[in-house]
């Protein structure tokens, strides 16, 4: 009897409907994605803005971060980072952009250097850090922003003690404007970088002449630091350990190399090497390094003399919002409710700029590898699952910009340690042995601050491993689920495999599943011999033999190129590569029906050991129990019983 499909519900359509905003025409990523339209493309420094939006906002929260961290040392441990900076994650990451000039990051350049099931498992390990990153940067800005929210003089009283509620409800509405559909609002992002960076000078010029005009302010300072640490070298070596504390304000570079291909670049750019974008990507990652830099010294100096300490800790009014206090302090509350408003507004867009990562993201890798659902290429469903694990994130950090700064500080730097190490690697490859004692040893500058973090707030590594096992567990059960599936996307036939193709479509199309061993006379001769053997078949039959030599089995989605040869001057074989053995025969039989409107055959021996034993072959090298998993494949590929190509086994 024949079924009849219903239509979709109107909710279900919608929620899956494929279309990504960010950029996207088309529905699905990877291999079955639409062509891109030509992307013409945005000047560096408005491209710059748009990674501002995440970068710059940490302003809202890192001079109070790092006087919590640091104390008095906070200037000094800030002009650490800013060395580190400028002389190491900066060099990286314009590394970074040379070799992956299309946005790919330092994730896609460790990936090309492992290959099989370790690089995948390492890759999913580095998206568990950069979900970490992410999604802590939402969760942590729309936390800072309902504190800017709550102590502001005109609304303490009437919000105070519900930022928990506030917090929830701004990430619930960054989640509605990415079920709604985002466009990626470049001038938006111009606009805010402008404002907010030009309110924060108006800031810090006050709190320098603030500074200036009240000496015993400098005096009281170096005073305090003398007395608690003795001289200067002590000073520095303490600054040089509680660095890593401040590692918050290294932010923003993974994303300055993520929208490399919304930079114009020149005319002349190619795909293969866009000069220009890369050349304006270099000059967008060091003006946002250098304007940053500048920031973080002024900011942390002002913040640490002009701020009592106390204001810094939790419950304080400069806890979270060390410049705002500043602001509504030296400058009214007129210009601090304006500055608080700019901060509000670039910490929640900070949100949807980490969002929109996430949602590039993932869908880059995880489809590609078998490692995520249908519905997992739809960007509505993601933005749910994100915004829940926020909800969560929020609930458990309670909603607090301390708690959440080790988390987001580990998730920043495993990434640029990671790259660290990537480009070291690039460089060695490359034979550039300066570069790569130079990489090598920030590398070893990164590796160090990462440990230093994890040992300081051992919170950051907990919450990124519950990433990493989230996407690990999801992944796997996803690739078992899918199996099953027809994960070749195009088969291509040389002129000679056509020719035997073509030549058997006037008979009976009739292949043999064939494990290549010494290919010699004999093993052709005997391996015909036991499939007449085993179906009972007249020796007039003939047959085209089919060889699948196993790749990278741990690849999902592969294209089959099949080429044709005689053997012996008698066998005529088909051989194919692929990551799949029975992937890759149901391909070749559903290509071959369609291409002469024949049903073909295939004929396998059956293969000994364990039933589960040859399914966990399958699943990891792409072997095992080939003949029904073969006809699995075709039964899901094709509902169609008389239309299936038909599987013999003896």
């Amino acid at each position: 009897m024949a079924t009849t499909e219903h239509p979709p519900s109107r909710l279900r359509a919608w929620m899956l409907q494929g279309l990504s905003d960010m950029g996207k025409r088309g529905g699905l990523t990877g291999p079955h994605a639409e062509p891109e339209p030509p992307h013409r493309g945005q000047r560096w420094w408005r491209v710059m803005c748009l990674t501002g939006v995440d970068y710059f906002s940490t302003l809202g929260y890192q001079p109070g971060i790092a006087a919590l961290a640091a104390g008095l040392l906070s200037p000094l441990a800030t002009i650490v980072l800013v060395v580190v900076t400028l002389a190491g994650a900066l060099p990286v990451y314009r590394r970074v952009a040379q070799e992956s000039p299309h946005g790919q990051g330092s994730i896609a350049m460790l990936e090309r250097l492992l290959s099989f099931w370790k690089g995948k498992l390492f890759v999913l390990t580095l998206l568990g850090f950069a979900a970490t990153d992410f999604l802590i940067t939402i969760t942590l800005s729309a936390a800072d922003a309902s504190t800017h929210l709550v102590e502001n003089p005109h609304l303490t009283s009437t919000l105070g003690g519900h930022q928990m509620l506030i917090t929830l409800i701004l990430v619930a509405l960054l989640g509605a404007v990415f079920l709604k559909g985002f466009l990626e609002a470049m001038g938006v992002a111009v606009a805010l970088v402008g404002v907010y960076l030009g309110l924060n000078v108006v800031v810090v010029i006050s709190g320098l002449w603030h500074v200036l005009t009240a000496e015993h302010v400098v005096i009281d300072w170096t005073s305090a630091l003398t007395t608690e640490h003795g001289n200067i070298f002590v000073m520095i070596g303490v600054a040089l350990i509680v660095f890593p504390k401040l590692a918050l304000g290294l932010s923003g570079f993974e994303t300055g190399v993520a929208v490399m291909p919304h930079v114009q670049g020149d005319e002349g750019d190619t795909e293969e090497r866009p000069e220009g974008r890369i050349r304006d990507t270099k000059k967008l990652l060091t003006t946002a390094a250098v304007i940053m830099s500048c920031f973080l010294i002024t900011t942390s100096f002002i913040t640490t003399l002009l701020i009592p300490a106390d204001e810094f800790k939790p419950g304080g009014q400069a806890n979270g919002r060390a410049l705002a206090f500043l602001a509504h302090e030296y400058l009214g509350n007129t210009f601090g409710t304006v500055y608080d408003v700019s901060t509000i507004a670039i910490l929640w867009f900070a949100g949807a700029s980490a969002m929109a990562g996430l949602l590039n993201l993932m869908p880059r890798y995880l489809p590609r590898y078998g490692m995520a659902p249908h519905w997992a290429r739809a960007v509505r469903p993601m933005v749910i699952v994100f915004i829940l694990i926020a909800f969560l994130v929020t609930w458990l950090f309670d909603a607090n910009v301390d708690k959440q700064g080790g988390a987001y500080a580990t998730g920043v730097l495993v990434l640029i340690s990671s790259a660290a190490i990537a480009v070291t690697i690039a460089a060695r490859k490359a034979g550039q042995r300066g570069w790569t004692i130079g990489f090598g040893v920030i590398s070893a500058v990164f590796l160090y601050t990462t440990v230093a973090n994890v040992i300081e707030r051992p919170d950051g590594v907990k919450i990124g491993a519950c990433f990493i096992a989230g996407i690990m567990l999801v992944s796997l059960l996803s690739r078992l689920a899918r199996s099953f599936e027809l994960r070749v996307t195009s088969v291509a036939m040389d002129p000679m495999a056509e020719r035997f193709v073509r030549d058997m479509a006037s008979r009976k199309i009739r292949f043999i599943a064939n494990e290549p061993d010494n290919r010699d006379r004999a093993e052709y001769r005997d391996k015909i011999e036991q499939i007449r053997t085993d179906n009972d078949m007249p020796e007039q039959e003939d047959f085209v033999f089919v060889e699948v030599t196993v790749a990278d089995p741990s690849e999902f989605e592969t294209c089959l190129t099949v080429r044709g040869e005689v053997l012996h001057n008698r066998y005529r074989v088909l051989t194919v590569e692929s990551s799949s053995i029975p992937n890759a025969l149901a391909a070749l039989l559903l290509h071959v029906r369609d291409m002469t409107g024949r049903t073909p055959h295939i004929f396998f021996e059956w293969t000994e050991g364990s039933p589960f034993a040859n399914f966990l072959r399958f699943f990891l090298f792409g072997q095992g129990e080939v003949a029904p998993v073969t006809r699995e494949v075709l039964r899901e590929a094709e509902p169609d019983r008389a239309r299936r190509p038909r599987v013999h086994t003896g």
